[in-house]
């Protein structure tokens, strides 16, 4: 009986064994995937920068002759796009929450406090 169990245990290792020689190679492919990808994505980042310098020339030379101050016209500039949509997403979300969230108000009723009113009033 010594014998059939030890067989049973090294027929389970052996499953076990597979199941991740399976697993490694099925890693190892992502892996390689992932590698081929991050390299295709720095290619494509290597050739906008460079796009994006050829531009920058091209631009300031415009620039240049058209008598425009480069410098200034950046510093003036609204490079950060994102944050006016911030802004307006975090002025909605208080008006939404209040107007759907009615215990706190009714609270506030209820304990007679006028201040309720004068937000309101506003």
């Amino acid at each position: 009986m010594g014998l059939g169990s030890t067989a049973k245990k090294i027929q389970t290792v052996a499953d076990t064994a597979e199941k991740m020689y399976r697993r490694l190679n099925a890693l190892r492919k992502e892996v390689e995937s992932t590698k081929r990808t991050v390299e295709d994505t720095g290619g494509r980042v290597q050739s906008l920068e460079a796009e994006i310098a050829e531009q920058r020339v091209i631009l300031e030379a415009i620039g240049e002759e058209l008598d425009v101050d480069i410098e200034a016209a950046v510093d003036d500039a609204d490079l950060d796009g994102d944050s006016g949509a911030t802004t307006d997403d975090s002025e909605e979300i208080p008006v939404e929450e209040s107007d759907d969230d009615d215990d706190p108000v009714d609270s506030i009723a209820a304990d007679g406090d006028d201040s309720d009113d004068a937000e309101t009033s506003q």
